[in-house]
């Protein structure tokens, strides 16, 4: 039969392992108050309506505000962690809201999670001018050499100049 101590380490062993399983969930981005991305009204609602309901959207579309394509996307996503393993993504919501060129809301429309597209990354490298150095030749490679000016290529001599050591 086991002692009491014995048990008692199993099962802290047992609940520190168990402990590890719960996820630990983050909310990034944007945060939704009260008054939800979804609940702009085209009709209605304008840039400052949006601005003072909504705060400042998490990105702005690129192109310059009096073009038709300016668009304010709002994203919050949740993700989920289990101790040691790769944070996944649990939810994630996009809204965009669509203006036109005086600033009324054109469109509201969301995307969720099921709406992403994976997107590939290329593996390839840029190749680089000049030569390859190793560490020790970074490390040592000044050793010696005088400091020249750029312009006329004379060696400079003498230590740094502070206020009023000019020439």
């Amino acid at each position: 039969m086991m002692n009491m101590p014995i048990k008692l380490i199993i099962l802290a062993v047992l609940g520190m392992l168990v402990s590890g399983c719960n996820p630990v969930l983050r909310n990034h981005g944007y945060v939704p108050t009260a008054e939800k991305p979804q609940a702009v009204n085209p009709d209605t609602d304008t840039k400052s309506s949006v601005l003072s309901r909504l705060g400042n959207p998490s990105v702005k579309s690129t192109f310059d505000e009096k073009v038709e394509n300016d668009v304010w996307y709002y994203i919050s996503s949740v993700r989920q962690r289990y101790a040691y393993l790769r944070p996944q993504t649990e939810d994630r919501t996009i809204t965009a809201i669509h203006f036109n060129p005086d600033g009324q809301v054109t469109k509201v429309a969301e995307y969720g999670l099921e709406d992403g597209v994976p997107v590939n990354y290329v593996d390839r490298k840029t190749p680089t001018r000049g030569r390859e150095i190793s560490v020790l030749e970074q490390i040592f490679g000044t050793i010696g050499r005088l400091p020249t000016d750029r312009l006329t290529g004379t060696n400079q001599t003498g230590g740094g100049g502070g206020a009023g050591q000019g020439p």
